[in-house]
């Protein structure tokens, strides 16, 4: 039981697989050299792993010399039977590949985050990339976000930032600037842009219908702290908090994605300027997902962002 335990903790992790991947290779080839060749590994590599099966079998595999090795008739015996088991194992994982819908289908969730040009082109990049992958983008509610992460309904999401998220990667990608929505008789209509201190007193309307804020309401609550306007909750739709700011009931805020694409009659978008009138939007997703078409994802707006930024991708 000792031995068959020590070889469970030194393979776990798909290592057995790779020290028989290593060993069969050095069979068929007669040569390590030529057998790291095929696997594009250093022949070090393979050298090493064949010993440390051979330590943890407790039997010499292969016969070594000038000319390349050659399994030993033990070696012969235990690989006739081990092949059988690998190759089966190999089979079953390529099958499982080849049928596994999920692998071929990558859910994005928008909690709040209404496109913009940066997602457009990650999404247009990465359907180009990979077109056989099939892309479900679906809004979620905030409440929602990360317990569809964690339980894989989502393979990723896209949110504005709130700081640190426990048990899953958070990672900042673009920013958005924030723009107010005020109604054509307001004193600042005229403006090109406002800052927070020229909206000091007034009322930000925020929907907590079942739509939703367009802002989460703790970012809102934080944003602009010293002289900001006081934030409302509406138990209303998006379009009635719109009705409200055309009667000069409040105001409303929102990220430049959504202003941009939303004209309203009797009312103005204006940006903000200055101090935390920019928000960062970040893509939230499982570590231990399996799906690689995550990691993909991320790994192309890792690099776009890189690029904007003029910086190298971190790792």
């Amino acid at each position: 039981m000792d031995k068959i335990s020590d070889i469970g903790k030194s393979t776990r992790n798909g290592n057995a697989l790779r020290l028989l991947a290593y060993v069969f290779a050095a069979s068929d080839h007669g040569s390590l050299r030529q057998a790291a060749r095929a696997l594009r590994v250093r022949e070090s590599s393979v050298s090493r792993n064949v010993v440390k099966l051979e330590q943890l079998l407790e039997m010499q595999l292969f016969e070594r010399d000038v000319r390349g090795v050659r399994l030993t008739k033990t070696g012969r015996a235990w690989a006739d039977v081990a092949r059988t088991h690998y190759d089966g194992l190999l089979d079953v994982l390529t099958k499982h590949v080849g049928e596994n819908h999920d692998a071929k289908t990558l859910r994005i969730g928008l909690c709040r985050v209404t496109g913009g040009k940066f997602l457009e082109r990650l999404v247009r990049r990465f359907a180009g990339l990979y077109p056989g992958v099939n892309l479900i983008i679906q809004d979620v509610p905030a409440a929602q976000c990360l317990t569809a992460v964690r339980q894989r309904r989502l393979d990723i999401a896209f949110m504005h930032d709130l700081g640190s998220v426990t048990s899953c990667r958070s990672e900042v990608f673009w920013k958005e600037r924030l723009f107010v929505l005020l109604p054509s008789t307001h004193p600042l209509a005229g403006r090109e842009t406002v800052t927070w201190s020229d909206l000091a007193g007034s009322r930000v309307l925020a929907s907590v219908g079942s739509e939703g804020s367009t802002l989460d309401l703790q970012l809102l609550e934080r944003v602009g702290v010293d002289g900001s306007p006081l934030v409302e909750a509406c138990p209303s739709s998006r379009a009635t908090v719109i009705f409200k700011v055309q009667l000069g009931q409040g105001i409303m805020l929102a990220v430049e994605s959504y202003a941009r694409n939303v004209g309203i009659d009797s009312a103005t978008w204006k940006p903000l300027q200055g101090q935390d009138s920019v928000i960062p939007v970040c893509g939230v997703w499982l570590e231990s997902n399996p799906n690689r078409a995550v990691l993909r994802l991320a790994g192309i707006a890792r690099n776009m962002t890189a690029a904007q930024v003029g910086t190298k991708p971190s790792p």
